[in-house]
């Protein structure tokens, strides 16, 4: 035990670095599943109505961000338990703010752990980034039924109602 009491560099790499493919991991199969649901939901939204394409954006954002927050979980509970730093909720706020690389807080891991904050803060770098994509990717979605919408009303609009053929 006096190893994780005092542990060498090398380990708080190791354990950063499982860390990370750990979350990315996790974010990966999460990413999967939010897109499939969004690519089913999708299709369905094309046909029928203007309000449900916003209704699911918010859905997708809300299921992107609880990714996220499960993702940070990942790393408070097992600094919780092991006592690196003592309550649930200080180390989540840790963790909060090492993994969006806000790094404003007064909490702070001990000496002797402290290469593990710069490993939360890769794992939440890269997830946000691959986030990001995944929105840009929505968002395409969106302005393609937008153009298609905007046709479609433009269309109607030149072709009008028939004239009456008096001068």
């Amino acid at each position: 035990m006096d190893n994780l009491s005092n542990p060498e560099p090398i380990l708080e790499i190791v354990i950063g670095t499982l860390g990370v493919v750990l979350v990315i991991f996790v974010h990966g199969a999460g990413i999967r599943s939010i897109s499939r649901r969004f690519n089913r939901s999708w299709i369905r939204v094309e046909r029928n109505g203007f309000w449900r394409p916003n209704l699911l954006l918010g859905l997708t954002i809300g299921s992107l961000a609880g990714l996220h927050f499960l993702e940070t979980l990942i790393w408070a509970v097992p600094i919780s338990h092991g006592e690196l730093i003592h309550s649930m909720r200080d180390s989540y706020y840790f963790v909060l703010e090492s993994y969006t690389t806000l790094g404003a807080g007064n909490i702070s891991l001990p000496d002797q752990w402290r290469l593990l904050g710069p490993s939360i803060a890769m794992s939440g770098l890269f997830t946000f980034g691959w986030t990001g994509s995944v929105l840009v990717s929505i968002m395409t979605e969106f302005g393609k039924l937008d153009r298609k919408r905007a046709r479609s009303l433009d269309s109607r609009a030149t072709d009008g109602p028939p004239e009456s053929g008096t001068n």
